[in-house]
């Protein structure tokens, strides 16, 4: 499985390439809507680039669709080379949604949070393999063996759950750290004051379960201070409800 062709330019799709063609394999065509990006990833992976479904190549031993999730389904609909080796990327969509254009199907998720100018060592990225056929899957876990050290499978319904337990603990705390800067702000404090807070919380979390960990006023069942904490966010109710119901998430984990 040597020649592959990425539907899709954004973050993903991205690193996978740049992964994929540093361990030998052939990007021969990158698609993508904007023509502009498919042209700038193909440079990179010295690949053909498209933004027309149906100028794909068809010779390729994979196609790997890695774009939005709501617009896969569109561009299965318009995909032209029906029963080749299709695959997504995606975290939260089921393989089936593959099925009624190849009966070769499968995905290959980097379980990973991605951005195009920061540099990642995919090599430590765990990847999850799914197949409909066992020689699809040999071929899948062979190609990430190729990227990764930490390669597994998992079906559809656990990396939904996956997925979820993804958001909680990378989008939703990235969230927590925004608004930690824009009440230090608004107080005229640095954010920088609580890099190293969270940075230990972080290394904490890498060497320990984190609910044996966790600490804090709410953990500590100390209800005088956070209803202080409560007192403070008055002026701004959905946050002063957000406090009140974290904190006694904690103090019953």
């Amino acid at each position: 499985m040597n020649k592959v062709v990425v539907i899709g330019s954004g973050n993903v799709a991205t690193h996978l390439s740049l992964a994929l063609n540093k361990s030998g394999i052939n990007i021969v065509q990158v698609w993508s809507k904007s023509l502009t990006n498919a042209r700038l990833l193909a440079i990179e992976v010295n690949a053909l680039f498209t933004n027309n479904l149906n100028d794909l190549v068809g010779n390729a031993d994979l196609y790997i669709i890695s774009i939005k999730d709501d617009a896969i389904t569109s561009v299965l609909e318009q995909f032209p080379h029906k029963h080749k080796n299709i695959i997504h990327t995606a975290g939260s969509i089921a393989m089936e949604v593959l099925k009624p254009y190849s009966e070769n199907c499968g995905v290959l998720y980097p379980l990973q949070t991605f951005s195009k100018n920061k540099t990642v060592d995919f090599k430590e990225i765990p990847v999850l393999i799914e197949a409909n056929t066992y020689l699809l899957e040999r071929q899948l876990t062979q190609l990430a063996e190729g990227i990764s050290n930490k390669v597994s499978s998992a079906s559809s319904e656990q990396r939904k759950y996956l997925h979820i337990a993804a958001v909680f603990a990378c989008n939703f705390t990235n969230y927590f750290y925004a608004l930690a800067q824009q009440m230090l702000e608004d107080k005229a404090l640095e954010f920088d004051l609580i890099r190293p807070l969270i940075l230990e919380t972080a290394q904490k979390a890498m060497l320990h379960s984190p609910a044996a960990v966790q600490t804090g006023p709410a953990v500590r069942k100390d209800q005088k201070v956070v209803n202080a904490h409560i007192e403070l966010l008055k002026d701004n109710p959905a946050l002063q409800k957000l406090y009140a119901d974290l904190s006694e998430r904690i103090m019953t984990l």
